[in-house]
């Protein structure tokens, strides 16, 4: 059995925090969604690297890519590393948003854009509903590439920091609901990639989404920029945990990360000076593959 992840105290005040705004806890039933998490690529296209399935047909997971100094593997001029933004709104947050809470974070995407930084956006699929030009605005951008972060935000196991759970027969429908969301948005082309809500997944859950062939993506450097308040203190705590490879988990949200900016303001000149490029999950996963 994997055992549930447990990340960081960081993501556990996010997970309560979402979960205790939530007005019922139910989740509407999902509308139909295709079959497939995205569209197949054209033939001008390099195929999206995804990773092989897990032991039985279980989903695969990745954390980290090759840890290359950039003299072979993921990197071609520098260490790679893959900065991530999770952008949050779970499905029972309409209320909050409606009366003036922002789940955004438009400086965020401007400063990446500003600073040359490539991305990915974890978003869920009620964020692109209440988002939708932001959405479409960062999934047309080349510099990013949007993968699913579920409809709903809410847990895909039991016990995930107080989340409200999606039942096992309601994981699939409520990951392709997401992807509904984005089309509907007009994000062309969202990648075959997932992160559970809250970080947190069995076995169970591993099963019920392995016929989506999505590739859960999880991360090894949690920023704690959830409710910060102290940039410096973010900064140097992804700056410390920062290696060749690493995914470095955090937020697009501007109520729940309001420092999000700041940090990657000073985290990408820095890392840039140690030797570091920016790159997508996409091209880690691929580098994973043996394919960089």
């Amino acid at each position: 059995m994997i055992t549930l992840v447990r990340r960081a105290a960081a993501l556990c005040a996010l997970g309560a925090a979402l979960a205790a705004c939530g007005t019922t806890g139910a989740e509407q039933a999902p509308r139909p969604a295709p079959s497939a998490p995205a569209p197949s690529p054209s033939p001008s296209r390099t195929p999206t690297p995804t990773l092989a399935p897990g032991p039985a047909g279980l989903t695969p997971v990745f954390e980290h890519g090759p840890r290359t100094d950039g003299t072979q593997g993921a990197g071609r001029d520098g260490k790679p590393v893959a900065l991530t933004f999770d952008a949050d709104m779970t499905a029972d947050q309409g209320p909050r948003a409606a009366s003036g809470e922002r789940f955004d974070n438009p400086g965020l995407i401007a400063a990446l854009r500003e600073l040359k930084v490539p991305a990915t956006v974890f978003m869920t699929g009620r964020w692109a509903e209440e988002y939708p030009d932001e959405a479409r605005s960062i999934g047309r951008d080349p510099r990013f590439e949007i993968a699913n972060h579920s409809y709903s935000h809410y847990a895909y196991t039991d016990d995930c920091y107080g989340l409200p759970t999606v039942p096992k027969d309601r994981m699939r429908p409520d990951l392709e609901r997401a992807y509904t969301a984005f089309e509907k948005a007009g994000v062309p082309n969202p990648m075959p990639y997932f992160r559970f809500p809250g970080g947190c997944y069995d076995k169970a859950a591993l099963k019920e989404l392995s016929a989506t062939g999505v590739t859960a993506v999880q991360w090894d450097v949690v920023s704690g920029d959830a409710f910060a308040t102290d940039a410096d203190a973010v900064t140097r705590q992804v700056l410390d945990g920062v290696r060749p490879g690493s995914v470095v988990v955090m937020h697009c949200t501007r109520s729940a990360a309001p420092v999000t900016e700041e940090v990657v303001r000073a985290v990408v000149p820095e890392l840039r000076r140690q030797g570091y490029r920016f790159v997508k999950v996409s091209e880690l996963v691929r580098a994973a593959n043996g394919h960089a």
